[in-house]
């Protein structure tokens, strides 16, 4: 299967870049380039990319403002939205979160690390950068913000107990085979606990399933440290 990517950057030449790269790929291919976060929309719309490289800062609307419009679009479900931004910090990942980022990465990353970005979050995990801070971005996920996912008012209810106990070490930042050994499974029953609990809540992807699982109570911050 074919990767289709749209790039959304104002900058011509960093949308060339990206672009050579990406179509050098033989399992990926670029459909489209937005200069603005309304471009970026309304070619997402069109052209129903697999997953917007999406930056945060441009002129008009920004790529928050167009990330929460793709993801709010129902139409659009299938498309994941990786944010690449110079402005790496928690307050960035978390609103990006909000929104319905599935991944986020600095512009620091290199070829490698943005090729495999953008296969993780077509195969519905999550991706933060490592220079996101665990405790502070769960801090930030935990205050209720306009535009919450509305999933994450959903009753956990009807989860199983392991389904719950899967998501919570999930939004922990445990991965599958972490949370494998931690329960005695296999990875492929986790990651099979975590496509359920996906399902359930009507989650994205993974790092929905994180926002889910700090909104509704399911997990709680860390208190931060001194």
């Amino acid at each position: 299967m074919t990767i289709r990517v749209l790039l959304a950057d104002d900058q011509a030449l960093l949308r060339e870049t990206f672009r050579i790269l990406v179509d050098s790929r033989p399992d990926m291919e670029v459909v489209g380039e937005a200069a603005d976060g309304d471009e970026a929309v309304t070619l997402t719309r069109t052209h129903r990319p697999d997953v917007v490289v999406m930056d945060i800062r441009m002129p008009g609307t920004d790529g928050l403002a167009a990330t929460a419009a793709i993801c709010a679009d129902p139409d659009l479900s299938a498309t994941h939205i990786l944010i690449l931004t110079t402005f790496d910090t928690e307050e960035h990942v978390a609103r990006a979160l909000h929104a319905g980022a599935s991944g986020f990465l600095g512009k620091d990353v290199g070829a490698e690390g943005l090729l495999h970005g953008i296969r993780t979050v077509v195969a519905g995990d999550a991706l933060l950068s490592p220079q996101a801070t665990r405790n502070l971005i769960t801090r930030f996920l935990a205050t209720p913000q306009p535009g919450t996912h509305p999933a994450a008012q959903k009753s956990l209810a009807t989860l199983t107990a392991r389904e719950r106990e899967v998501m919570a070490l999930a939004a922990e930042g445990l991965t599958n085979t972490e949370i494998a050994g931690k329960l005695y499974l296999s990875p492929l029953t986790v990651r099979t606990h975590i496509h359920h609990a996906m399902n359930k809540l009507q989650a994205r992807d993974r790092a929905q399933l994180v926002v889910i699982a700090y909104q509704t109570g399911l997990v709680h911050p860390n208190p931060p440290r001194c």
